[in-house]
């Protein structure tokens, strides 16, 4: 849920003004979008991502707070009335990995909220595992993986898997490149990382302007096209990037919201799937052995 103008969450700490998260730039790109506080801006590699922002200390509080996922200042009003558009996502997602290949043997979902996708993906892998920063979230995704850790990356156990998953996750992440460097080293050689982003190369930012539901600020702190978001797994040790078909379906209610319109309950509910909205990639860990460089992008 986006803040009105001017507000940010009740931790509130100093804002900051940090370099490009992906190239490292320190010179503070072209103004995009002022949602005040805040603002949105382009780095000359192409990163759109949010300066100033809020600390990232104080972030990880909102996340880990009881009410992030169910009603709280930022998060959602509630991910649990989503349960059944996101499952439908995940299950389309789920049946584009298998007829890519990257289905089979040990799953890591980083950022599993309530753990939906993990379940639906029991058929398709021997063991999943997810992670999230919210204590609430894992207890309610409790019986839907075979493993459930509090935090990160880091806080995995280096026990190798043969796919990572991150949906709707790196938009928070405040230094993507080593945090994605992270997933990678709990990857097996040849294993492969998915990621899926709102994506800022649609044409759903500029025919909505500031009404864009994914600027979704303090929250999102970098917003990726298909370019940007290849540079960035590219920069972290992957290769062979790719595309999946991600289909992204909302409860009606919800999308109209977003338009500041509202509808009634017995239409809200309805599903409806948006073209082009989520943005998703998948790139490989290279073989153990791989000499010279390697990293390339593939468009599928």
């Amino acid at each position: 849920m986006t803040l009105p103008p001017g507000q940010a969450p009740s931790n509130a700490a100093p804002l900051e003004a940090p370099a490009c998260p992906l190239c490292g730039s320190a010179e503070g790109g072209a103004l995009v979008r002022q949602i005040d506080p805040y603002a949105v801006r382009r780095c000359a590699c192409g990163l759109l991502f949010l300066s100033p922002r809020l600390a990232e200390s104080a972030m990880r509080e909102d996340y880990e707070r009881l009410d992030y996922f169910e009603g709280g200042g930022t998060g959602y009003a509630s991910y649990a009335a989503q349960e059944a558009t996101l499952r439908s996502t995940f299950r389309g997602l789920l049946r584009g990995m298998r007829r890519h290949g990257l289905t089979g043997g040990r799953l890591l979902e980083v950022g599993c909220a309530y753990g939906y996708f993990l379940e639906e993906a029991q058929g398709s892998f021997s063991h999943r595992a997810g992670t999230d920063y919210s204590p609430e979230a894992l207890a309610r995704a409790s019986g839907r993986a075979d493993a459930l850790i509090l935090g990160g990356p880091s806080d995995v156990p280096r026990e190798p898997f043969d796919c990572a998953a991150c949906i709707h996750v790196i938009e928070h992440v405040y230094d993507p490149v080593p945090w994605l460097v992270e997933i990678r080293e709990r990857l097996r050689p040849g294993g492969w990382l998915v990621l899926a982003t709102p994506d800022a190369g649609s044409r759903w930012r500029p025919l909505m302007r500031s009404r864009w539901p994914f600027y979704k600020v303090p929250e999102h702190v970098t917003y990726f096209d298909r370019s940007s978001m290849t540079r960035l797994m590219l920069a972290a040790g992957f290769e062979a990037v790719r595309s999946l078909p991600y289909p992204s379906i909302f409860p009606l209610g919800l999308a109209v919201q977003k338009l500041g319109a509202s509808l009634p309950q017995a239409l809200a509910r309805l599903p409806v799937r948006l073209p082009g909205a989520t943005l998703c990639l998948a790139a490989r860990r290279p073989e153990a052995g791989a000499t010279g460089p390697r990293l390339h992008a593939v468009r599928s």
